[in-house]
């Protein structure tokens, strides 16, 4: 026997429902895309920040499958390799100024930038080792993470105004 509730339910309800909550779903995410892929400052510092945490994360791999070699030679290793992504999608994603600025420009004038990165976490590290000890790779992990946020800041101004100024300029 059918339970009389099963009988009063129309066999599309629930479908349109959920078809009407997919396709707003589709037009929120057509609209991000959009915004997202504006040139003005919000637009730019959103997908500065996704490289970040797309080169951070390439940075954590190689610092911990490197830390056995120590945090130092740990450090310059994940941060070389971190910056050559960040600064190559910098140019081609964030500032849409790939074919305006090249690969070697953007290598030598992002990687100055990130080389006060490189120093800054260097001595943030050398530091904790002076007045703690050993603070374990997490601990560390996070100590870089908050200093390369800091100078992250800084860094998109300064990627923004002087690096890619020109390509930013010509396409507004």
């Amino acid at each position: 026997m059918t339970c009389p509730s099963l009988l009063r339910r129309t066999a599309l309800g629930g479908a349109r429902e959920g078809h009407a909550q997919l396709t707003q779903g589709f037009r929120l995410l057509s609209a991000l895309r959009t915004r997202l892929h504006q040139d003005d400052a919000g637009a730019q510092f959103s997908r500065y920040v996704v490289v970040g945490v797309v080169s951070s994360a390439l940075y954590a791999v190689a610092f911990i499958g490197l830390a056995g070699l120590g945090d130092q030679p740990a450090n310059l290793v994940g941060a070389l390799a971190s910056t050559l992504l960040a600064n190559e999608m910098h140019r081609r994603l964030t500032f849409h100024a790939g074919a305006q600025v090249s690969w070697f420009t953007a290598q030598w004038e992002g990687g100055g930038l990130a080389a006060v990165g490189l120093v800054a976490t260097s001595l943030a590290l050398a530091g904790v080792h002076t007045l703690i000890g050993d603070v374990g790779t997490v601990a560390q992990l996070g100590l870089i993470a908050a200093v390369t946020g800091a100078i992250g800041l800084v860094r998109f101004v300064a990627l923004r105004s002087w690096v890619f100024s020109s390509a930013t300029a010509s396409r507004e």
